[in-house]
């Protein structure tokens, strides 16, 4: 089972990356950082740059758009480590234009549980980042609904399977569950 699981959900630039690294720095040297963003235009790649530049350049990473529970057992080698950013883009990436939301839903769900599975088999902590969706208005489109309602459910999962939970404001960490 991970030595600990750590879910950090919050808004767009609520600082969760950074600290997320900075927790990470404090469990071990040995990362394996988990890239879910897909570089669509410009800015995406400019945002996904500057990610990169902010992290060690010793921590291992690689970018995985599906999937990821089982590419992190493939390729964890030594990490101590495991930070995932982010839920949020995982799950956009696992849906399409127009999706059935019963089929979209079976989909992230299976993603998510491959994930919390993966977390069990391996003698690692996991430090899992997030956007919380649900605080805003209605979305206008049904994939706006859809989108908002799947990366619920799947930071519910990822909250209820985690040691310690923070929700981010203002770039500081507010404990949710766990120690703070």
């Amino acid at each position: 089972m991970a030595e600990k699981c750590i879910f950090i959900v919050g808004g767009a630039r609520s600082g969760k990356s950074r600290f997320a690294q900075e927790l990470a720095k404090k469990l071990s040297h040995k990362v394996l950082f988990v890239a879910t963003g897909e570089p669509f235009d410009e800015e995406m790649q400019a945002r996904i740059d500057e990610h990169k530049k902010a992290r060690p350049r010793s921590w291992q990473t690689i970018e995985i758009a599906i999937n990821i529970g089982r590419q992190i057992e493939r390729q964890i080698g030594d990490a101590e480590v495991v930070i995932i950013d982010c839920l949020t883009l995982l799950v956009s990436n696992l849906l399409g234009d127009e999706p059935d939301y019963l089929k979209a839903e079976k989909q992230v769900l299976a993603e998510i549980n491959q994930l919390i599975a993966c977390m069990g088999k391996l003698d690692a902590s996991f430090i899992v980042i997030s956007n919380e969706v649900g605080a805003g208005l209605v979305p206008e489109t049904k994939l706006g609904r859809i989108y908002r309602d799947l990366l619920g459910k799947a930071n519910q999962l990822i909250a209820q399977r985690a040691n310690e939970v923070y929700f981010m404001v203002a770039g500081i960490p507010v404990g949710v569950k766990g120690k703070l």
